[in-house]
């Protein structure tokens, strides 16, 4: 699999300390994995975020931990309203 752009929002942002970075999956690209990296290198301050929050993967929102099959992610925590 090729690299994966993520882009970070809001309290995702805080937590990884960049709003934007590359990241290179080891095996198959699948959300599952990518939640484990995230919270592996940024702690609890981003499980937090993705207990609750939802990815954005080109464009459609996901909450499955299924394969990616996109080339840029987006990482949103909850959002207040409706």
């Amino acid at each position: 699999m090729s690299e994966i752009t993520l882009r970070y929002f809001a309290a995702a942002a805080e937590a990884a300390g960049a709003e934007e970075e590359a990241w290179e999956p080891v095996g198959a690209a699948t959300l599952a994995e990518l939640r484990s990296a995230l919270v592996e290198r940024y702690g609890e301050a981003m499980a937090k975020v993705l207990r609750s929050g939802s990815f954005l993967v080109d464009g459609r929102v996901r909450r499955d931990d299924g394969p990616i099959g996109g080339s840029r992610v987006d990482v949103l925590p909850p959002f207040a309203g409706g």
